[in-house]
Parts: C-alpha cells; sequence; structure tokens
C-alpha cells in the first residue's frame, strides 16, 4: 500500500530526500481503541505542522535537523482497515525502513559543493549505517506492529516504553488487541517481558502491577539506573513514547492524562542520556490534538522527534 506524501511544503520541517537519510519519518494514524476518546489519528498532520513552528537547529545539540539527515515518507492510509490489517501495515513499513541502509552523513556532508567543486575534504564513506525509523502515532497499539518488525530484525532488541500505563492488560473493553494491551500481547510472542523496561508508568491493575515485576525493569522514574544500561549494552533498543507520560500540564493533548507525571524537560533529558545506545527504532504517540488548542503537545512531539533525528545522526 503506497504512502500518503504530505506536499512538499508541507513535510516535516528539516526533512530532505531519501538519499542519505538516517531516519525516516512515517506517520501511522490508527484510531480505533481510544479509552476517552478518539481523534488520535490526527496526531501525524499535527506534529508536522507544529514543526513548522520551531528551528530546525538544536542548541543543545548544536546541529541542524537539515544537516542530520531526516526523510519524511508521508502517512501510511489505514482507512477503513481493520485492526488486525492495521496493524499489518505498520510492520510492513516499519520492515521496509529496518532493512534500508544510509551512507554516514558526516561522509554526505563532506561531498563536493558548488564552493568546492573538488570536495577536497571528501571522505569515502567505509561503512553502511542501518536506518532508523521513527514512527507518528496514532493510538499506542502501533508499538505492537513496531515492535513485531524489530523483534523480527533484531530477536535480542530491548523494548523500552515511556507511558503513564502499563499496557499490560490482557482485554480492554472486550478487546484483546487495543492501546492497553500491546504490551501484554508483544511479550506473549516473543516469549516475556524479560526484554522489556518500562519507564514512567503511575496507573494499571494490580494484576499488572505484578506481572510488571518480571520485566528486565520498571519503574515510574524516568531513568535508566547503571546497572540496566550495562545489561542493555550494545543490544538494540525500540524507544516507544506514550506522550501521556508526560503530566497533564506538560502535554494536555492525549486521551488519557493521568497526573503526575514527569515534565518536558525530564522527558528529553531522559532522550539525550540514550545517546551511546544502539537505538534502532523510536516511536511518539497518542497525541490527541483537538483537546489541546494551544498546540503544546504535537510541539513537543515534533520538538522530540527533532531531537532524536539529530541525536541519531551521529550514531
Amino acid at each position: 500500500m503506497p504512502l500518503l506524501q504530505p506536499p512538499p511544503e508541507d513535510r516535516f520541517w528539516g526533512s530532505g530526500d531519501a538519499p542519505g537519510a538516517r531516519c525516516f519519518l512515517f506517520g501511522a494514524p490508527l484510531d480505533l481503541t481510544g479509552s476517552g476518546r478518539l481523534g488520535t489519528g490526527k496526531g501525524p498532520p499535527a506534529v508536522r505542522r507544529a514543526s513548522h513552528n520551531i528551528e530546525s537547529y538544536s542548541p543543545g545539540l548544536d546541529a541542524d535537523l537539515f544537516d542530520a539527515g531526516l526523510c519524511d515518507l508521508g502517512d501510511l492510509d489505514l482507512s477503513d482497515l481493520s485492526m488486525e490489517a492495521s496493524l499489518a501495515e505498520i510492520e510492513r513499513q516499519t520492515s521496509e525502513v529496518l532493512e534500508r541502509v544510509s551512507p554516514p552523513v558526516g561522509a554526505m556532508n563532506c561531498a563536493p559543493t558548488a564552493s568546492d567543486p573538488v570536495g577536497a575534504q571528501f571522505v569515502a564513506p567505509t561503512s553502511l549505517a542501518p536506518a532508523v525509523p521513527i514512527v507518528v502515532g496514532g493510538e499506542h497499539t502501533i508499538a505492537l506492529a513496531i515492535g513485531r518488525a524489530v523483534k523480527k530484525r533484531h530477536p535480542d532488541a530491548v523494548i523500552i516504553s515511556l507511558d503513564a500505563h502499563l499496557d499490560l492488560a490482557d482485554e480492554l473493553d472486550g478487546r484483546k488487541l487495543a492501546h492497553g494491551t500491546w504490551v501484554c500481547r508483544l511479550s506473549e510472542e516473543v516469549g516475556g517481558l524479560g526484554d522489556f523496561v518500562l519507564l514512567g508508568m503511575r496507573s494499571g491493575t494490580r494484576d499488572e502491577w505484578q506481572r510488571s515485576k518480571s520485566c528486565l525493569w520498571q519503574s515510574p522514574a524516568v531513568t535508566l539506573p547503571v546497572d540496566v544500561r550495562k545489561a542493555i549494552g550494545t543490544r538494540p533498543v525500540y524507544l516507544s513514547v506514550d506522550i501521556d507520560v508526560l503530566d497533564p500540564s506538560a502535554a494536555p493533548g492525549t486521551g488519557t492524562p493521568e497526573p503526575p507525571g514527569i515534565s518536558s524537560s525530564a522527558l528529553f533529558g531522559f532522550l539525550y542520556s540514550l545517546e551511546g545506545l544502539n537505538v534502532v527504532a523510536i516511536d511518539v504517540n497518542e497525541i490527541l490534538p483537538e483537546v489541546d488548542p494551544a498546540g503544546i503537545t504535537a510541539i513537543t512531539g515534533a520538538k522530540f522527534i527533532r531531537e532524536a533525528s539529530i541525536l541519531l545522526s551521529r550514531g
């Protein structure tokens, strides 16, 4: 199924063409099982619009997204698809990105230019970097599909989920496939919770809390202890960010807000702390623009994508 591409002027600000890109952004507007209200399917275009209200340059990372290598592929067309069919499409697109390789961004930046037509400083790339999918939801069930793709490509991958909720329910409102069950379903498919790190959670049933103790690590604190980081080592990492991990004052635009949460500063601090880890996929989900007239939540999502793309371009 082809992706629905926005006009060039509406693509994520700072994104460019595929050649040389390290990160590949696409929208997965899955919007079938929201508990509070539906509307997260409008997250991807809202995040793109918000990206035009922030600079492409990151002062914290001293780098510009235009130089980092981000390609905006557009959105999957999930309209009229069942949950199972939608998840299959998201998994297929994630797998397609994971199979790509890209020249190191630094080598690309040394190519001949108008001011340096002979490219005196050009150094031919000696290795290819794996492409990284950055997926914008949509409800958190997208993580089940992305996790399936990551685990098939990297069986030893660690899944880090930042979320106010454990999402370990066996079913939600009679559904086995829902935004509150994805961790349960994926753990069943991969043989348990030993590869999961759940952070920021502050809501769940007694049973969910009990079962979460089987994770590699779980904590309401959004940090990686030294021993956990050592246990992850060089293993591939998939980071899934439910925007409701933030306090509702920092992210009012979500379907199931849960106070008290972390600040946006803490979220970005955690992202920066991942430098040096082998991050192979990222998603940002559960942004619900209609309940956030100021657009705070979409802007936070857009800035997170900018910072993540720049950070990953260094690896």
